[in-house]
């Protein structure tokens, strides 16, 4: 039976350990949204699990929806990234990179010129984001218009040129948490009519037409997705998530991508809300490589590894209090307790500082 501690291969990336660092917002960015030296020894102290997945960061301007979140639209950009990418390397880790559009989830300060976010909808989500005033509500949307859709998948297949510019592994494009990809995806809040509206196929198209664009740029083996088919983050579940995310899965297992990643039940809440998913079914549909997170320790995890649920498992706050989590995981050393309070904005406090086994 395979172990977390083994190696394993996941489309063009070997990784030395099957422990993931699942991506994670931490409103740290510097002048023209790009990581800063902190950000550098943050990823380099973590950099001990197999596959790093940096935090979701803005294809574009429009794409941004919360204060200081690095982006990956700027030659400045590039360039800050690949200080982190090659501090990781250095101490022999992998990591890719999380491509990101807010959609609605987003407010008028944080946009250029005070443009309005856009969406699959008009409709204005119940929801906050962090803005230089702190949480606020998020702002009233536009509905995208078909023509505009083109230049929105450029935006992502530029993004993933980018990253690998600034020297990531791959790209794991965020179609999760009800953001831009999941806005489409979801009759609860997509209100189309058209080719992007109605069925399930048409709401599926922008993903798959993004999915083609990255693939066709940087290969299906530097190509992972990130799915969360009960989340209800800031919408409410489709009215048939296994039918939706059934045919999102089944059409992704052609593509030969380098993973998918599955948040199992509310992300950042409970693994069994009341909604249902057959989460078994989508991995043997899908095939390839298969990421799980939500709540998982250490027997959990090395549970499901022994038993073929999963091929790896992603960590998100234990990584966040635990630079050396591998190490605590193999050993079965105790976990340093999260600082809630730092975990969006501010210095070195509650990102760098956490303490390591000695």
């Amino acid at each position: 039976m395979p172990t977390l501690f083994e190696p394993i291969q996941i489309g063009d990336i070997a990784l030395a350990n099957r422990i993931v660092m699942a991506p994670l917002t931490r409103n740290r960015a510097v002048a023209g949204n790009c990581p800063g030296p902190l950000t550098v020894e943050y990823y380099r102290q973590r950099a001990s699990a197999g596959l790093i997945i940096a935090e979701a960061s803005p294809i574009s301007p429009m794409a941004q929806g919360y204060l200081d979140t690095p982006g990956i639209w700027s030659a400045e950009q590039v360039a800050a990234w690949r200080a982190v990418t090659d501090a990781v390397h250095a101490e022999g880790g992998k990591i890719v990179l999380q491509l990101w559009h807010v959609g609605r989830i987003s407010h008028v300060s944080l946009l250029p010129d005070g443009a309005a976010p856009v969406s699959a909808t008009a409709r204005t989500a119940e929801a906050s984001t962090f803005t230089r005033d702190g949480f606020v509500p998020v702002s009233a949307p536009r509905a995208l218009r078909d023509d505009e859709l083109p230049g929105l998948v450029e935006d992502y297949r530029q993004a993933a040129r980018n990253a690998i510019a600034a020297g990531f592994d791959g790209v794991e494009i965020h179609a999760a948490n009800t953001y831009l990809l999941e806005q489409f995806l979801r009759d609860s809040v997509n209100d189309r009519s058209g080719p992007y509206g109605g069925s399930i196929e048409n709401r599926a198209r922008l993903l798959f037409e993004v999915v083609d664009a990255i693939v066709g740029e940087i290969g299906a083996g530097r190509t992972g997705i990130r799915l969360s088919p009960l989340t209800t983050f800031t919408a409410p579940l489709d009215s048939n998530p296994q039918a939706l995310y059934g045919y999102v899965v089944d059409k992704l297992a052609g593509y030969g991508l380098a993973f998918l990643h599955i948040i199992e039940g509310e992300t950042g809440g409970t693994r069994t809300p009341a909604a249902s998913f057959d989460y078994a079914a989508a991995r043997r549909a899908f095939k390839g490589p298969w990421l799980v997170n939500n709540g998982y320790d250490k027997a959990l995890a090395e549970q499901v590894i022994a038993n073929g649920g999963a091929d790896l498992v992603t960590f998100g706050r234990g990584f966040i209090a635990n630079p050396d989590l591998v190490r605590r995981l193999r050993e079965g050393a105790p976990w340093n307790e999260l600082r809630a309070d730092k975990l969006y904005g501010g210095g070195a406090e509650g990102y760098t500082d956490y303490p390591t086994l000695p």
